[in-house]
């Protein structure tokens, strides 16, 4: 991976009482974004339907 390819995306997601909350990661894409969202965070990983929106802010 080629760290100048790396662009900002939040992951939005919604918890259990339907709170929208973000993450922010650098990633090459949307997926990987995803995947590290699973990675770094318990609710996200246990529940990774709870994304609704993942958005690249660049």
């Amino acid at each position: 991976m080629i760290k100048n390819n790396l662009k900002p995306y939040t992951v939005h997601y919604r918890n259990f009482q339907n709170i929208r909350s973000e993450n922010c990661f650098y990633a090459c894409d949307a997926y990987e974004a995803r995947t590290l969202a699973m990675e770094f965070n318990k609710y996200i990983n246990e529940h990774p339907n709870s994304i609704d929106l993942i958005r690249c802010e660049n």
